[in-house]
């Protein structure tokens, strides 16, 4: 030949025929589209014999050795030269290459241009109908040529409506489908097999599952492939349980029919979907004596069980034994690792794959880039975001939601944005990562922003939207938006969403209003583990102990186990109340009754607990008999009740230990200062605060929040930049001399060297003095005051506001950094046990 490769248009190879017994090309490929063929009645579409020399011939041989596209182009205008193309099984053949190859458009040029009229039998009609039906973006080409086989008078076969039935089922076509199961029933195909087969698939793949089954149950004959695909219908449905109760089903019901390797691969998943490892050791054992361990998406399959199983190490056995591996063999080990909490596992075993040459998908990416987020590692997640620019992902909108997932979870928010603001094509998926990426960074106001941007363009939220939002608007604690987003909620009709709920519950409880989130828990039908927590949370922040412990209680006659979250909550809701032996009891039943192991967080609230009610010997060897070495928040709940308790020597202990852990922030320090101080101490003051220079830490500054009409008025401690300040200090000049006439003594204990006058300016200009007084001249009488403070209330004003209440008949809540505090009629809702 004259050239080695051709290009996949027919009009190249026009240069090729040069023999006069051959028709120019130009006779075969018209420019123009053809005038529709003649009709032609199928009793005359017969194969003509074929002699044995055109089976032997070279260019016969070469079409059934064919392997690529290519190799089709440069054996065409061989077929062409030897005039071989007049004959059927050349027809065939060529017909069979290029929808094999997905030339539907070379396929269509021989058909209609390449063989006369004539020559036209069934099969050639059935085979381009199959080309059109497999290739999935052919989907209207094939129901256009269906069409076309019934203007010529083509009488379908029952394979030509399975081919249809599958097309429609993998574009998720559920009218045209339904369509094409109409015209089955028409041409006597409803009890065939394969047929109904087809029509199960297309249900079963539109998710309409029960109609699938319908179809399933009508069948009177079903074969091993019938039950393959209405098993791993429900399995890919998200339907788990029936998946496996339908495996078992056709065990007992067809008992020749043996799990093949598809129905192995079917219900794996389902197995892991519900985290049955019994089950999943079964199908193991199974797979084992049937000879199929072996295969690359069997051991796939079983090391994506053993992960949501939670058994990794053998998953990690099963995949280490893989002789070979696939890349969705290594999605899976790194999914499970990354699911079973071992991201730095999981981040190892993608840089294996890299070395090892295997290339990353859009789905290894996103999991690794989850992995990244889950360790706050910016450094590997830079060098991923590199990566899948050198994959030509960056335009995969999936992937970027990911890596700004991974953006906002590293702290770097503002990277996010950038991404996100550039991202072509968002999806409601990119809007609430990056919705949740403020809220998680503290951003409130740039959350409520998004979710307000997201209005503007008539995006319509979803559940996991309003599950984003509303935790930023918790953390604001601005009960009137809590009013409105629960507006919101209902005219949506997310009121029935459980998620939704409980993010409702916990958002009124953290805006003060503990007894609207009991009613909307009582109003709930469903509840999860969630919805208990929160609720119990609720109770415990607001200093109601009992109330949380009565819920607690009740919560374990039900259904739903307490998880390691519940236990967090009631233990910390007993400290805040001195409930101290009750907290204890919930320790001992978390791993003796529910086999919970705790935590370092529950080791923390235990401390909290005893060391809150006074029991600092009982804390400190609780903390020195502790089976996991200690950490920052052990010793720093040590070291918060010593200075509550005035207790210097188990506070030095506390503080030695927790610095030699290097923390990060400076309040720890000013814990420790602060107790010095109360003591007199202040050689180690002294020390403590040069301490905290030469580590560049800084005590972080009080600010207090205030609502007042639709706008969150923000106080620094000390601060004068407000517009009302002048009045504002000159109002709390006043008031404080009011609430000393009442009994109140300022405490400036913690406050050496300066005059008097100026230790009782520096306490009056405290952040949340600001913030009440601020309240007092902005609203009117009997109004309730609400202030949100980011530290810790200190003792001073926690005294100051029960005065203040008293003389002023105000009712002021106030959230710190702990818990909640109710001041009314001159008392707290903590009892001053906080």
């Amino acid at each position: 030949m004259s050239r080695q490769l051709l290009p996949s248009s027919f009009a190249p190879l026009c240069t090729t025929t040069t023999t006069t017994a051959t028709p120019p090309p130009s006779s075969f490929f018209k420019p123009s589209s053809p005038p529709p063929p003649l009709p032609v009645s199928s009793q005359f579409r017969t194969t003509n014999h074929i002699p044995t020399h055109i089976y032997n011939h070279p260019s016969a041989i070469l079409l059934e050795l064919c392997t690529s596209i290519n190799e089709l182009h440069q054996i065409f205008p061989l077929v062409i030269k030897t005039g071989l193309h007049h004959h059927h099984l050349f027809h065939t053949k060529l017909l069979s290459l290029f929808c094999k190859f997905n030339s539907l458009r070379e396929a269509a040029r021989v058909f209609d241009h390449l063989i006369p009229i004539e020559d036209k039998v069934d099969v050639l009609y059935h085979t381009m109908l199959k080309g059109y039906a497999l290739n999935s973006s052919s989907l209207d080409s094939a129901l256009s040529f269906f069409t076309r086989m019934n203007t010529d008078s083509v009488r379908p076969v029952v394979y030509n409506f399975t081919y249809l039935l599958k097309a429609c089922a993998d574009n998720s076509d559920l009218r045209r489908g339904k369509a094409i199961h109409a015209m089955l029933i028409v041409n006597g195909y409803a009890s065939n097999l394969f047929a109904m087969n087809g029509v199960v698939n297309l249900y079963a793949k539109c998710r309409l599952i029960d109609e699938a089954c319908k179809m399933f149950d009508r069948m009177p004959v079903r074969d091993r492939v019938c039950w393959n695909t209405i098993i791993s219908g429900y399995s890919q449905n998200r339907f788990p349980k029936r998946a496996l109760e339908l495996f078992v089903r056709m065990q007992q019901e067809e008992e020749e029919f043996r799990p093949d390797l598809v129905t192995i691969v079917s219900v794996l998943p389902a197995c892991a979907d519900i985290g049955s490892l019994s089950i999943g050791k079964s199908l193991h054992g199974y797979i084992v004596k049937a000879g199929l361990e072996s295969l690359v998406n069997v051991s796939t399959s079983l090391v994506d069980v053993y992960s949501k199983c939670g058994c990794v190490g053998t998953a990690r056995s099963i995949f280490d034994k893989m002789e070979y591996r696939n890349v969705v063999s290594w999605n899976s080990i790194i999914d499970g690792y990354t699911q079973n909490g071992d991201s730095k596992q999981a981040l190892e075993l993608f840089r294996q794959m890299l070395n090892e040459q295997v290339e990353p998908t859009n789905v290894t990416i996103m999991k690794a880039l989850s992995a990244c987020a889950d360790l706050g590692d910016i450094v590997e997640g830079e060098f991923i975001h590199q990566l899948l620019r050198r994959l030509e992902l960056s335009s995969d909108v999936s992937v970027i939601n990911s890596l700004i997932s991974m953006y906002c979870k590293c702290k770097r928010v503002d990277i996010a944005a950038e991404i996100f603001e550039n991202l072509q094509g968002k999806t409601l998926v990119s809007w609430n990562a990056m919705l949740l990426g403020y809220a998680q960074n503290g951003r409130v106001n740039e959350a409520l922003n998004q979710f307000c941007k997201m209005h503007r363009q008539n995006i319509k939220p979803d559940s996991f939207t309003m599950v984003s939002v509303i935790p930023a608007l918790a953390e604001l604690s601005v009960l009137r938006q809590a009013k409105w987003i629960h507006g919101l909620v209902t005219r949506t009709c997310f009121s029935h969403d459980v998620f939704v709920m409980t993010a409702l519950v916990d958002m009124y409880a953290k805006c003060g209003s503990v007894s609207t989130a009991r009613k909307l828990f009582d109003l709930m039908d469903k509840r999860h583990v969630t919805t208990w927590n929160a609720m119990i949370d609720g109770y415990g922040t607001h200093g109601l102990g009992r109330a949380a412990v009565e819920l607690f209680n009740e919560m374990r006659k039900g259904d739903i186990k307490p998880n390691g979250i519940t236990f967090l909550s009631i233990i910390s809701g007993c400290g805040h109340s001195g409930l101290v032996e009750e907290g204890r009891s919930y320790f001992t039943i978390m791993k003796e009754d529910y086999g919970l192991e705790p935590s370092m967080d529950h080791y923390g609230a235990m401390v909290d607990l005893l060391g809150r009610a006074g029991r600092l010997k009982e804390a400190w060897g609780f903390i020195q008999n502790m089976p996991i070495e200690p950490g920052i928040n052990v010793y720093g709940a040590m070291l918060g009740a010593c200075k509550i308790h005035k207790n210097v020597d188990f506070g030095k202990k506390a503080a030695d230990k927790l610095f030699e852990l290097d923390p990060e922030e400076g309040g720890y320090h000013v814990l420790l200062a602060n107790i010095y101080a109360r003591a007199s101490m202040w050689d180690e003051v002294a020390k403590v605060r040069t301490s905290m220079e030469k580590k560049g830490l800084q005590k972080t500054p009080g600010c207090s929040l205030v609502d007042l009409r639709n706008e969150v008025h923000t106080f620094y401690s000390g601060s004068t930049s407000h517009p009302q300040s002048k009045k504002i200090y000159v109002f709390l000049e006043t008031l404080i001399d009011e609430i000393k006439a009442a009994g109140y003594v300022p405490d400036n204990s913690s406050l050496r060297g300066v005059e008097e006058d100026v230790q009782e300016q520096l306490l009056s200009s405290h952040s949340e003095k600001l913030a009440v007084a601020f309240g007092l001249l902005n609203t009117n009488p009997g109004t309730t005051i609400h202030i949100r403070k980011n530290l810790r209330v200190c003792g001073d004003c926690h005294n100051a506001f029960k005065y203040i209440s008293l003389v002023t008949g105000r009712e002021i809540v106030m959230r710190d950094m702990h818990r909640f505090h109710h001041f009314k009629s001159g008392m707290c809702s903590c009892g001053d046990y906080w």
